[in-house]
């Protein structure tokens, strides 16, 4: 059976036209005029992913986007959005979107964004092997999309699931900020990189919550790495 997907954006002439393209692709869709009653029918049934429009009435695009995040800490979304402004982009992958497209956009881009996003979300249907990523006593299972510390479960977003993932493949390599803004959210400009700031606060706090001997340590200047430490026990 095709992805279901939940499309929430009060603007009909934009929703019906996205409609159509995700649904000529092969997508099941479903829309709504606004992010309450996109809620209402996830509470109902699960979608595969999750559109979400900022500026709609009654609860936005960023309010229903960290709802959801709350709930559903692998669900695939993507904002979308007529607003460009570097901080409302920030503010959308900070409260657990995978992605933002700015309007207007060529609907086939859309379509790009959604076989992508899909095809990283695979394992959370069950459509790809196993395969396992290990640093210190991290443990990511790219099939299961779960992650372990130890024996014991961490809850990752989606992105924070990727950066990982994205880092434990280069090992204790230092990586350019540039290279994960271009590779993991598709972005090149300077303002930008303060949305991987933010996912590495986040991250950091997890991994230290946890005692756990892996860091992510900053390279003033250049970017990030991968480290293990002893885990102080006495925080």
């Amino acid at each position: 059976m095709s992805e279901m997907i939940y499309l929430a954006d009060d603007e009909k002439n934009i929703r019906d036209l996205m409609e159509s393209f995700l649904s000529n692709a092969g997508y099941r869709v479903r829309t709504f005029a606004d992010g309450d009653a996109l809620i209402a029918a996830y509470e109902k049934e699960t979608p595969d992913l999750v559109i979400l429009d900022i500026m709609m009435p009654g609860t936005d695009g960023l309010t229903a986007c960290s709802l959801l995040r709350q709930r559903d800490p692998g669900l695939p979304m993507i904002i979308v959005s007529a607003r460009d402004d570097p901080y409302d982009r920030v503010t959308g992958l900070s409260l657990g979107s995978d992605d933002y497209l700015v309007k207007p956009f060529l609907p086939l881009e859309l379509v790009a964004r959604v076989k992508a996003l899909l095809r990283r979300s695979e394992p959370r249907r069950g459509g790809m092997r196993e395969e396992a990523l290990t640093f210190g006593s991290l443990t990511l299972s790219e099939h299961k999309r779960t992650a372990l510390l130890g024996e014991n479960p961490l809850s990752l977003t989606p992105m924070e699931f990727d950066f990982l993932a994205y880092m434990i493949r280069r090992g204790d390599r230092a990586v350019r900020r540039d290279e994960i803004l271009k590779d993991l959210w598709h972005l090149d400009r300077q303002a930008d990189t303060r949305a991987a700031d933010d996912l590495l606060k986040r991250l950091r706090r997890k991994l230290e919550d946890r005692h756990s001997d892996v860091a992510i340590r900053t390279v003033w200047g250049y970017g990030f790495q991968l480290v293990k430490e002893a885990p102080d026990e006495n925080v």
